[in-house]
């Protein structure tokens, strides 16, 4: 049942907001009054034809908006159709919209959401049947009449019933024909996606390997270097040479006079201490490099195992994407691919069981006598 109807820069009509209650409603008018005009928006509201003529002077678009309430024998069949299209909000009441431009382009909407004009009759034929000279009869469109004499024999619960049957299987199928598809280059996609995956697993990646190996190899391909500076650092803070004593001789000496200078000049303690703590600062430096020195390896059988990893961490890059964590996880969605085509064998025999069973269901629905 209509219960608004909202018109807008529609021919003479510039704004109008109609609220219908129950039973009988009747307009009258003075021919002109704009009686026919308001059963044209109607018919443009329901998918009739939506014409630029239709929209008032100086104005860019018409619009019309009915707000019907839902209940009778088209309630659930508008509930199916909503359902099918996602478009359901309020149960009982279904809102739909249709303007048109001046370029000719015309929109419907069904409760808020754009769809074609189709769907927009579908619905709209369930709605309002228009009666009158040269309009719309549904008593005279056969696409109506199987719908008639559904409601005259009140069938609409096991109707329902094998509507929702139907389009379960209608989906079975569909679900069941892209698996089919995929299964036919299912074997072509395995080979590759296990070896995708088998060459990913088998690196045993780990995040942040990649900047380890890079110091590591630094480290092993200037090993002799690296020595080499830290001997000439050890010599010269602690060895000296017979032009240049050590440095830590150097600074003894420092410390020792600063000491006795302190005794003297209390002002100047802190400034001993200072000397001190250089001369221990100084010592653990050495301590270090020593160790430091133990440590430094040269391994040139490590250095071509580091480079084979960095060199295989590069092509799985170029290959999987542009860093480790990537690469990873392209390997993890190769496994999820191959899993459910491996298993898509198992899901169509499943399919075409169920397909057995809702086909049986569908010929006891339909041969039910009501």
């Amino acid at each position: 049942m209509l219960t608004e109807l909202h018109i807008q820069n529609f021919a003479i009509i510039d704004k109008l907001d109609l609220r219908f209650g129950n039973g009988l409603i009747i307009l009258t008018g003075e021919t002109g009054a704009g009686k026919s005009i308001i059963l044209d928006a109607v018919v443009m509201l329901i998918g009739g034809k939506a014409d630029s003529t239709f929209i008032r002077t100086d104005s860019d678009a018409a619009f019309v908006e009915g707000v019907f309430q839902l209940k009778g024998a088209e309630k659930e069949t508008v509930h199916e159709i909503l359902k099918r299209e996602d478009l359901m909000d309020d149960p009982n009441y279904v809102v739909l919209m249709r303007e048109v431009r001046k370029e000719g382009r015309s929109v419907a909407r069904i409760n808020g959401r754009t769809v074609n004009v189709g769907l927009l009759k579908e619905i709209g034929a369930l709605l309002i049947d228009i009666h009158g000279q040269a309009e719309h009869l549904s008593l005279l469109d056969p696409r109506a009449h199987l719908g008639l004499l559904d409601r005259y024999a009140e069938v609409s619960k096991p109707l329902s019933e094998y509507r929702e049957s139907y389009h379960k299987l209608l989906n079975l199928r569909r679900e069941l024909s892209d698996l089919k598809k995929a299964q036919a280059d299912a074997d072509r996609r395995i080979e590759m996606l296990t070896y995708q995956a088998e060459e990913i697993e088998s690196a045993k990646l780990k995040a942040g390997e990649e900047d380890e190996l890079k110091k590591e190899r630094d480290r092993l391909a200037n090993a002799e270097s690296l020595a080499q500076n830290a001997q000439e650092a050890i010599a010269i803070l602690e060895e000296g040479s017979p032009e240049t004593p050590a440095a830590t001789d150097l600074l003894g000496q420092a410390a020792q006079a600063l000491s006795a200078l302190a005794k003297v000049d209390e002002s100047q303690v802190e400034l001993a201490n200072q000397a001190e703590n250089t001369l221990e600062a100084v010592s653990d430096i050495i301590h270090n490099l020593r160790n430091y020195l133990d440590e430094i390896e040269f391994n040139p059988k490590r250095l071509d195992q580091v480079e084979e990893r960095l060199d295989l961490i590069h092509s799985l890059k170029r290959k999987y994407g542009g860093s480790i964590p990537n690469v990873i996880a392209y390997g993890e969605d190769a496994r999820t691919q191959l899993e459910t085509i491996t298993g898509a064998a198992d899901r169509i025999n499943e399919l075409e069981m169920n397909e057995a069973k809702l086909l049986e269901k569908l010929c006891k629905q339909a041969t039910t006598t009501f």
